[in-house]
């Protein structure tokens, strides 16, 4: 995160994450996904926001191998990265803050390959907020480079 770490915190199951600000879009309802069959299990379907389709995500089935459980507060954050924009689904989005850069502690899961996404903890008073880098994510998902391949062949048919 840049030096004025200001982030969107979110929560998926019962833990909280944060994604910085620039990479944020929107956060929209959880309403208008369109399934897509033989996608792997953590993409829900693809939604249109401003225009643009995007694959949508569902980040606890990313996280912990299981679906997030629908309620009125299930939000999708939609992101842009470097290779694609993407929806992730989220139990929660709760708040934007600043983070000081003295409260992220760096873990040493970094080097771990299934967990390069987390790029450190924000330890604040009472919280631990788990921070995500949303390029580093899409690039270790499988069958993204496929969904991306889809996604072009959307815009420009034929």
């Amino acid at each position: 995160m840049e030096e004025s770490n200001k982030a969107v915190v979110f929560q998926v199951g019962k833990e909280e994450y944060a994604i910085s600000i620039q990479h944020v879009i929107s956060i929209e309802k959880m309403e208008g996904i369109t399934p897509i069959p033989h996608l792997p299990i953590y993409v829900n379907g693809i939604f249109k926001v401003r225009g643009e389709l995007m694959p949508v995500i569902d980040f606890e089935q990313v996280l912990y191998n299981r679906p997030t459980e629908r309620t009125e507060a299930t939000k999708i954050i939609v992101l842009q990265t470097d290779e694609i924009s993407i929806g992730i689904v989220v139990t929660d989005a709760k708040e934007i803050i600043s983070i000081p850069q003295e409260n992220i502690k760096q873990i040493g899961l970094v080097a771990y390959k299934n967990t390069a996404y987390i790029t450190g903890i924000a330890n604040l008073e009472s919280r631990l907020i788990t921070i995500i880098d949303p390029s580093r994510l899409v690039r270790g998902l499988d069958g993204i480079k496929q969904i991306r391949e889809y996604m072009e062949e959307q815009k420009n048919p034929q």
